[in-house]
């Protein structure tokens, strides 16, 4: 069954973060947010391509001073699966590394130039990738995490979900160390502009991650703010409930403050939403404990 929850296409979600800068957001112009996001952050330590052709760049954020094998994040931006650009993303990468982990924040394509599931297909591209080369940066193949944001959150849970996706790869869910959702549209409602996004309506329940969810799926750590008004955090409490009665690990971290931007706050400055970085380090330090490093 499709759900009939809305997803909003996200017009204002980085007002918050702009807010969180000391910034006003006047207009919704993403372009000032994402430099004022990244001013001061250093660029990507490497890019390279996950896969031939456009929108198959991959940025490569390294931990400072870190000694033996660390885990691996690939990280993917929301966008409305209509945009977005993995440069933008520089304060993710950056706050991630620092925490100790090899991060990677990968492009793909976006509609118009594919539909679902090109999308999907090229985060899992990306992932094999990682966990192919992750040890040449100095990450542990058997600590890799997917995570991502709202449209980005999706495309992840779906790796970790729908087996079909990694195993063109020679891979499965269970190789992934665990998933992080941040706003994440789990059991969304297509309608609108996303329409042409998810094509055949006979498909779009395929594009739901909750339809999913078997027992077979790596832990899971969902954060959503109580007050999001473009993806709805019932959308993470269904999800959270099905995984565990599927008897799936999972953490699930309602925000009291913000809105959809929230979980991004809570890297770009922790102050703002204290809870996230804490949420993030303790969902892999079990996968850390095991790494040699």
């Amino acid at each position: 069954m499709t759900s009939t929850r809305p997803f909003l296409r996200p017009r204002h979600w980085l007002g918050t973060l702009l807010l969180a800068a000391g910034a006003l957001l006047a207009s919704g112009c993403l372009r000032v947010a994402f430099t004022v996001a990244n001013r001061g952050q250093p660029p990507a330590d490497a890019s390279a391509a996950y896969a031939p052709g456009e929108r198959h760049g991959i940025d490569v954020y390294r931990p400072a001073n870190a000694t033996g094998d660390v885990p691996v994040v690939v990280f993917f931006y929301g966008g409305s699966w209509q945009g977005g650009a993995r440069e933008d993303y520089r304060f993710v990468g950056r706050r991630l590394a620092n925490q100790g982990l090899l991060v990677l924040v990968a492009d793909y394509r976006t509609y118009p130039q594919t539909i679902f599931p090109g999308f999907i297909e090229d985060g899992a591209s990306a992932v094999a990738w990682a966990r192919a080369h992750a040890a040449d940066w100095g990450g542990d193949p058997r600590c890799l995490f997917v995570a991502g944001h709202s449209a980005g959150a999706q495309i992840a849970a779906l790796l970790a979900t729908d087996k079909r996706y990694l195993a063109a790869h020679g891979m499965k869910p269970a190789d992934l160390a665990g998933a992080i959702a941040l706003s994440g549209p789990l059991d969304f409602a297509i309608t609108g502009d996303l329409v042409p996004v998810f094509g055949d309506p006979a498909q779009w329940p395929d594009a739901q991650p909750i339809h999913f969810v078997d027992g077979d799926e790596p832990p899971f750590l969902l954060i959503h703010a109580v007050g999001d008004k473009v993806v709805e955090a019932e959308d993470s409490r269904l999800f959270a409930a099905r995984l565990e009665r599927a008897g799936v690990p999972v953490t699930l971290r309602l925000l009291a403050e913000g809105g959809h931007s929230a979980p991004l706050v809570g890297l770009y400055q922790p102050l703002h939403a204290p809870e996230v970085l804490p949420a993030l380090n303790g969902f892999v330090a079990a996968c850390r404990k095991k790494s040699p490093g």
